[in-house]
């Protein structure tokens, strides 16, 4: 079986489940060594690491929360003194705290900016040092389709998401000469254990906006970022990806 990234280390924020545990594997299984970052989840985030080293690569669980600097910091640190190098950087951290503008908490809103979008910033700063001077890099955050459509009851989560967005933009034009590509990948509506919990009423709307109706699945977003992450992506920089089923097109 074909290995393209066999002897690169990549580090998945948020990777204790969900999406990031999913490319945390599909990383995993195509040859890298692979960090977990986790924020509250540790037995989580140690059965990912266990399942990762399960594919004959290795792997450490790093716990630090990104929307902090110095803990960005010495998260990027760990990884660089275990293994010498980053290679990649998936920035797919993330949370929620939903509520409509009208009656939203400044701290709901100051919370998700915080470790949506100042970690996405505060691991990309992070790296860029070790990244240039190898002269190579890929960074890929994750966005979202709400970044784009925009959502009624998420405008924290959505200004955050689309903010990641044009954050890629910037940061790819400033790391392209040092060979360092940074993209996006803006999932839509995904069946993980936060779309399971949608009432059905709504999980039926969401399904009416979605041309292939139906939910993806983690392993289909984690199959983008692992395109993005190889060399078969290496003329793409500042560019996010949809995968949404069509929702925007």
């Amino acid at each position: 079986m074909s290995k393209p990234l066999s002897g690169k280390t990549a580090l998945v924020t948020g990777a204790s489940r969900g999406i990031g545990r999913s490319i945390a594997l599909a990383l995993a299984e195509a040859g890298a060594n692979v960090a977990v970052n986790y924020a509250g989840s540790e037995h989580a985030a140690a059965d990912t690491a266990d399942l990762i080293r399960a594919k004959g690569v290795e792997a450490i669980t790093v716990r630090a929360d990104v929307g902090k600097a110095d803990e960005a910091g010495q998260l990027v640190k760990q990884v660089t003194d275990t293994w010498g190098r980053i290679d990649i950087l998936v920035n797919n951290a993330g949370i929620t705290r939903d509520n409509l503008i009208m009656r939203m908490k400044e701290e709901e809103f100051d919370q998700v900016i915080e470790t949506n979008l100042k970690g996405v910033y505060n691991c990309l700063k992070a790296v860029t040092r070790p990244m240039m001077k190898q002269r190579s890099g890929r960074i890929i955050n994750i966005s979202s389709v709400v970044g784009v459509l925009g959502n009624a009851g998420q405008a924290n989560y959505v200004a955050a998401k689309a903010g990641v967005i044009g954050l890629t933009k910037s940061a790819a034009r400033e790391l392209s000469s040092r060979q360092i590509t940074v993209n996006c990948v803006a999932p839509g509506f995904i069946d993980t254990d936060m779309t399971q919990v949608l009432p059905d009423e709504m999980r039926e709307k969401i399904l009416g906006d979605i041309p292939l109706a139906r939910l993806g699945r983690s392993e289909e977003v984690a199959e983008v970022v692992l395109f993005l992450a190889s060399d078969a992506s290496s003329y793409m920089t500042g560019q996010t990806l949809h995968v949404d089923g069509g929702m925007v097109m």
